[in-house]
C-alpha cells in the first residue's frame, strides 16, 4: 500500500589543494608518497614534502599483508554464451552503460529489467562490488531466460576488470575477473590549503582518490563545508598498473584505499580496510566499529542550512509562527539529492506545499522526506528499493518556496523527529569478538605503514 505521509497529519508547507609556496618538481618511476609533519599547525613549517619511492612503500609492510591481486577466474558457460555469438533462443541478453547522473537501477530499468531483479543483483554482488561506487562509463550485460530468471549479470568498470553474478542451481555465485594488472602499495599525505581534491591533485594523483577518501569518512566529516586550511590527511592505497604482454607496466590509477587518516576541526579520524572473509571487506575505525552508519550526515552537497529544526519558526510566506519540523538546505537548482540510507520509495509525486516530494521508508519505522524537488531521478517509482547515497531527485523550488532549496524531514512511526536525533555520531556494527585478534593485527600493520615514523619536514627522496 502506498504511503503518502506520516500518520500524524498532512505535511506542513515550508519555504524557505594546493600547498602554498611549494613546487613539486619530482619524477618517480613508480608509486610515490608525500607527507609532511603533523607537529606544528603553521603552514610555513609543513610546506616541504617527503617523497617515498614505490619500493620503499612496498617494504613498509610485508607485501602479503597489503597487496592482494585477485585471482584470474574464468566465467561459467553462461559467460561463454555472452562472449561469443548470439545467445540461444531461450536466452535474452541486454547490455548498456552508466551515464552521468544515472544509477545502475535506472540504467537497467531502461532495458526493461524489473526492480525486483535489480535488488537481487545489488544485494548478491555487494560483497564484491558496491554499486554506490558506480561511475559513468561502467558497462553491464545481463542474461535472462525467457521466463525472466537471471542466468548471469556482468559488470565491467573497465576493460580489464569485471564482476560476475551467476546462477548455479538454486543459488547465486559471485566472481571477480581481473587480468593483466599489478597492484602496488603507495602513500600520500599532506595538508589542505584550499580543498581536499585540489591538494591530492597537486600531489600528482587522480582526483578519484579524493572521492574514495571522502566516501570513507562521509559519516564523520562534511568535506563540502567542514574542510579547513591546515587540515591534515594521509592515505595508504593501491596503485594499479596495466601489464602489457611486452613492455613496462603502465599506471592506470588509484585502487583500493587500505588505510586513511584525516585530522581537522572535526577531530582525528582513522580507518582501515578489513575483510572478515575473502572478498567481503569494509572500513573500520581503530576501535573496530564500522565507519558506515545507517544514515548520512546530509542528503546533498549544500551551500548552507537556511532553516533548522524548530517548534517556533516565522514562516516567510504565511507570516505566522509555526513549527518547522525539518531542515532546509540551500543549494543551486539541479543539485542531486540522495537517499540518506537504504530503503523503499513510498511516495513520489506532488504533495501540497512541499511540491515534488520523495519519501523513503527505512528500517525501525523511520522515513525520510525530500521536498521542493525540481524533478525526480529518472524512472524512480513507488516500491523501488534505493541504496544509501542513490540519487532520488534534484533541488528545486516547487510548492510553497521562496527559492531553490531542499526541505528535508524525518519521521519515526509517523511522527516528526529532529533529524539530528537519528543521524548520530555512534559507530556502526563492530568487528565480531572472534575476529578481534586478527583485526587488531591487521589494523596495527596498516597504521604503521600509514604513518611509519614521526614525520619530519623534508623533501629528500628515499
Amino acid at each position: 500500500m502506498q504511503k503518502t505521509g506520516p500518520r500524524s497529519g498532512p505535511f506542513h508547507s515550508e519555504r524557505g589543494s594546493a600547498i602554498a609556496g611549494v613546487t613539486l618538481a619530482v619524477s618517480v618511476l613508480a608509486a610515490v608518497g608525500f607527507y609532511v609533519t603533523p607537529g606544528s599547525r603553521g603552514l610555513a613549517q609543513r610546506d616541504a614534502v617527503r617523497i617515498e619511492a614505490d619500493a620503499a612503500a612496498e617494504t613498509a609492510l610485508p607485501s602479503a599483508a597489503l597487496v592482494r591481486t585477485p585471482a584470474i577466474v574464468s566465467a561459467p558457460d553462461a559467460t561463454d554464451v555472452l562472449a561469443g555469438g548470439p545467445p540461444a533462443p531461450e536466452f535474452r541478453v541486454a547490455e548498456g552503460s552508466i551515464v552521468r547522473g544515472q544509477s545502475l537501477a535506472e540504467s537497467l530499468d531502461r532495458e526493461g529489467v524489473p526492480a525486483s531483479l535489480v535488488h537481487v543483483i545489488a544485494s548478491e554482488m555487494k560483497p564484491i562490488f558496491n554499486f554506490r561506487y558506480s561511475r559513468p562509463g561502467d558497462a553491464w550485460r545481463i542474461m535472462q531466460r525467457a521466463d525472466g530468471e537471471l542466468v548471469e549479470f556482468r559488470y565491467s568498470p573497465n576493460p580489464l576488470e569485471s564482476y560476475h553474478l551467476v546462477r548455479e542451481g538454486d543459488r547465486y555465485v559471485t566472481r571477480k575477473w581481473e587480468a593483466g594488472r599489478e597492484h602496488r602499495t603507495a602513500r600520500v599525505a599532506s595538508v589542505v590549503t584550499s580543498s581536499l581534491y585540489e591538494s591530492i591533485a597537486q600531489l600528482g594523483e587522480d582526483p578519484s582518490l579524493a572521492s574514495d577518501f571522502a566516501d570513507i569518512f562521509a559519516w564523520d566529516v562534511d568535506f563540502a563545508h567542514a574542510t579547513q586550511r591546515g587540515d591534515e590527511f594521509s592515505i595508504l592505497y593501491e596503485r594499479i598498473f596495466r601489464v602489457p604482454p611486452h613492455g613496462e607496466p603502465v599506471y592506470e590509477g588509484p585502487g583500493r584505499i587500505l588505510a586513511a587518516r584525516y585530522e581537522g576541526a572535526s577531530g582525528d579520524h582513522r580507518a582501515v580496510y578489513f575483510e572478515m572473509e575473502e572478498g567481503r571487506g569494509g572500513y573500520y575505525r581503530t576501535d573496530g566499529t564500522s565507519v558506515q552508519r545507517q544514515f548520512l550526515k546530509a542528503p546533498l552537497s549544500f551551500r548552507r542550512i537556511s532553516s533548522h529544526y524548530t517548534l517556533a519558526r516565522f514562516h516567510p510566506i504565511l507570516k505566522v509562527r509555526r513549527p518547522h519540523q525539518g531542515i532546509d538546505y540551500a543549494a543551486a537548482k539541479g543539485t542531486p539529492v540522495w537517499a540518506i540510507g537504504d530503503g523503499k520509495i513510498t511516495h513520489r509525486g506532488w504533495k501540497g506545499g512541499f511540491g515534488n516530494l520523495v519519501t523513503v521508508r527505512h528500517s525501525n519505522g523511520i522515513e525520510s522526506h525530500y521536498g521542493h524537488l525540481s524533478r525526480f531521478a529518472s524512472n524512480l517509482r513507488v516500491g523501488q528499493w534505493v541504496s544509501q547515497k542513490q540519487v532520488v531527485g534534484y533541488v528545486g523550488s516547487t510548492g510553497l518556496s521562496t527559492g531553490p532549496h531542499l526541505c528535508f524531514r524525518m519521521t519515526r512511526n509517523g511522527k516528526y523527529v529532529n533529524p539530528a536525533s537519528l543521524i548520530t555520531p555512534v559507530g556502526g556494527e563492530p568487528i565480531p569478538s572472534q575476529l578481534a585478534g586478527r583485526f587488531d593485527q591487521k589494523r596495527d600493520e596498516l597504521l604503521a605503514a600509514l604513518d611509519p615514523k614521526p614525520l619530519a619536514v623534508t623533501n629528500e627522496a628515499l
